[in-house]
């Protein structure tokens, strides 16, 4: 159900929205240092996580890829991670000059994420488009400290909960038991049980990402984009992982249905005639809202929405302490997202993370979004331009990750 659903219903309006001005462009920063850790740099190879990679000449020919990419010299993978992973700044004068317009339009206004990138002077504008979410060869222990970092700091988990360095290749002689399952064994409440839910489902979102949007083939000077079969099955091939992949994929379903639960509940807000979704090109702005519309209507004929009550449902004191602790642990994956070492990636990560956290802010708010004037702003309850951009967009991703895996599910048909 939701594969039709989210396949023939929700992937192509999300698809038109997120090519809108409105969505188009995200305020970020990408400069914050790390706050956990020395910044590795650029590259993820061992030799590169020191100094910054070599500046790269421009008219240097691409080297050619093949599936013996890992024989290449750590420098030149060093220099391919630091190519494929860098922001495309272009950003027209046209542009620049709406997005001042946009500021003086926007009023400042509980956030789940840091902040710092809306009003910091390192923020930029980045054109979502010109970078899209794909492979950029950003791998190895860099990488996968930023996971364990997340998983190990934000999961209510006991510490005695051990996760290798490299989750895809377990240490000799250990004994392995899914996060999940532990979970579950040591009884923990449903609410730790979700977050932990939710932060899989976004992992395993960006890894389908990446296996749909994997480096083919670069050669003079002109890469080659696509699925990568092999390594879609090497991470969520029940075989090959041990049923894991299977639980990465329910997860990502789960998580699907959280943000969709949120665009079902926020809808009244959008819906007050007032609100607009402003770039100060009136026809523009009326298409988007109509888009977006579109999207809440489907939302409310969906059958197997999410049913929120069983979050925080304890105590009133309860299930405030549990909403700050909620809210204290995302925030803390927002300033880990500042550690990952890829700019492209950094970018998705803060984008995917913010927009997670809106989707929270969202369901924790339900009396507020009730509560909301028909004719007029309201202080109880507010959402920046930035936290829509990452909704939406941040959605926008999990669809895609729904409708790749029915592409995946015929490419693997074919081979057979």
């Amino acid at each position: 159900i939701i594969d039709v659903f989210n396949n023939f219903k929700i992937y192509p309006l999300i698809r038109q929205l997120i090519e809108r001005d409105f969505f188009r462009y995200y305020k970020v920063n990408l400069k914050r240092p790390c706050p956990f850790w020395p910044d590795d740099g650029q590259c993820a190879i061992k030799d590169c996580h020191v100094e910054p990679c070599p500046e790269v000449r421009v008219h240097r020919f691409l080297l050619h890829y093949s599936k013996a990419v890992n024989t290449m010299t750590e420098m030149e993978a060093c220099e391919q991670a630091h190519e494929l992973g860098a922001i495309n700044s272009t950003l027209s004068n046209q542009s620049k000059e709406a997005f001042e317009d946009w500021a003086r339009h926007d009023d400042a206004q509980d956030n789940f994420c840091e902040l710092d990138d809306e009003t910091s002077p390192d923020a930029d504008y980045v054109d979502l488009l010109l970078n899209p979410e794909r492979y950029t060869g950003y791998k190895g222990p860099s990488a996968w400290r930023v996971w364990n970092s997340i998983y190990e700091e934000n999961c209510f988990k006991p510490r005695s909960v051990y996760r290798p360095l490299n989750p895809l290749t377990p240490s000799r002689g250990e004994i392995r038991l899914s996060l999940s399952l532990f979970m579950f064994a040591l009884g923990l409440c449903l609410e730790k049980r979700v977050f932990y839910r939710l932060i899989s489902g976004l992992h395993t979102s960006i890894n389908i990402h990446l296996c749909a949007q994997h480096l083919l083939d670069e050669g003079w000077g002109k890469a080659l984009w696509g699925p990568n079969v092999q390594e879609f099955r090497r991470r969520f091939d029940p075989a090959e992982t041990k049923e894991e992949g299977t639980r990465r994929l329910k997860n990502l379903y789960f998580l699907f249905l959280i943000e969709l639960r949120a665009l079902f509940k926020v809808a009244p807000y959008f819906e007050r005639t007032f609100i607009n979704l402003y770039t100060g090109n009136t026809q523009e702005d009326s298409i988007t809202k109509d888009l977006l519309l579109q999207i809440f209507n489907e939302t409310k004929g969906f059958p197997m929405h999410f049913d929120e009550k069983s979050m925080f449902a304890g105590h009133k004191l309860e299930a405030k302490r549990l909403k700050e602790e909620f809210r204290l642990h995302f925030k803390n994956i927002s300033r880990i997202m500042d550690c990952v070492g890829c700019s492209k990636c950094r970018l998705w990560g803060k984008l995917q993370t913010q927009g997670l956290g809106t989707a929270l802010k969202i369901l924790f708010s339900e009396m507020e979004i009730k509560n909301l004037p028909e004719h007029s702003p309201s202080k109880g309850f507010q959402l920046t331009r930035q936290e829509i951009v990452a909704l939406l967009n941040a959605f926008g991703r999990l669809s895609t990750s729904i409708k790749e895996l029915h592409n995946f599910s015929t490419l693997i048909k074919e081979h057979r």
